[in-house]
């Protein structure tokens, strides 16, 4: 078998590194721009993470030539990326029987659609499934065990997939009908880790950690069960799961964003500094206009948009948490 993964970036080429042994062939294709000679020789990315691929994997940024014969395309390019690569696929002749994965978490503005509705959208002959859990990508790379889920509306591509990415003992895959829940619990959770990594920058302590977590579990909720998701998916690996990993570690960009925030940088800086892409910043005004479209309350979400995109000092965030309207606790109950 044979796989192609799409974007060198430091999730693409983690999964690159960790399925290896997985398939016959295995391609990492990028855009030329994004190639540099040196990790075409060596196979060895330096930042933002380090990752020695083994000699057997191609690096291509000739698309028709990577995607030729893959039984799997696992897509890991940004938001902004998806469309145009999505297109481009059709140029380079991808076929209806190469099942795409895809392991990108966001949303794409401004339509405002989830990744897996823009790649239906631009390739409606492929099968798709998705890829969401607690997968930091260091902490892979350092062969700690994790798992994931893969969703898809059709069970014997979810299946196929679970059983050609599933990485005895490092990386457990479940399979999971609800393409929607799985999809959004791992895009939303981003903006929440901003939220926990610009509290603890602050030094505000566990209890706002919980109160963190629960409140924009909360949040997730409401928003992906409006969209169609079911509820108990929120609370499991892609949900609550990655929502714990992603709020607790130093490793998580989004975290990181949210902790440099708290210290008094600013956008710019921070996304300088990182040298790699964190969805969660610009999932976060998604995550607004569409809590604004459905109606539904999102304060949290809505508070580290203001505070990714405007002036608002570290305070003036706080005390806008902190001193809303006072209310009942809201908690979904839903039957297993």
């Amino acid at each position: 078998m044979k796989l192609t993964v799409l974007g060198a970036g430091a999730w693409g080429a983690t999964l690159t590194w960790l399925l290896t042994d997985n398939f016959d062939e295995i391609t990492l294709w990028s855009r030329e721009q994004d190639l540099t000679e040196e990790f075409i020789k060596t196979k060895k990315l330096t930042k933002p993470v380090e990752v020695q691929l083994a000699d057997k994997v191609e690096i291509s940024s000739n698309l028709t030539n990577a995607i030729k014969n893959a039984d799997i395309i696992l897509m890991v390019v940004s938001t902004t990326g998806t469309r145009p690569v999505c297109k481009a696929l059709k140029e380079a002749g991808i076929k209806p029987e190469q099942i795409i994965v895809n392991a990108s978490k966001g949303i794409e503005l401004p339509s405002l659609m989830r990744i897996s509705e823009v790649i239906k959208e631009e390739l409606t002959d492929n099968k798709l499934a998705v890829l969401s859990g607690p997968t930091l990508a260091k902490e892979v790379l350092a062969g700690k065990p994790t798992a994931a889920s893969v969703a898809s509306e059709d069970s014997d591509s979810a299946d196929f997939v679970q059983k050609a990415l599933n990485v005895p003992s490092k990386f457990r895959l479940y399979t999971n009908p609800d393409v929607i829940g799985v999809e959004l619990g791992g895009s939303l959770k981003n903006v929440i880790a901003i939220a926990s990594g610009f509290a603890d920058a602050m030094k505000l302590g566990d209890n706002t950690r919980g109160v963190i977590l629960t409140r924009g579990l909360a949040e997730i909720i409401r928003l992906s069960v409006a969209l169609g998701a079911n509820p108990s998916t929120l609370y499991g690996l892609s949900g609550l799961g990655d929502l714990i990993a992603t709020c607790s570690s130093p490793l998580s960009r989004n975290y990181q964003v949210g902790y440099k925030l708290g210290s008094g940088q600013s956008l710019n800086e921070i996304l300088a500094e990182l040298g790699s892409v964190a969805e969660g910043v610009k999932t976060s005004k998604a995550l607004s206009e569409l809590a604004k479209k459905l109606d539904i309350e999102a304060p949290l979400s809505n508070v580290i948009y203001e505070g990714v995109y405007s002036n608002l000092s570290r305070e003036e965030i706080l005390d806008r948490l902190m001193n809303r309207k006072l209310k009942q606790e809201e908690i979904y109950i839903f039957n297993s």
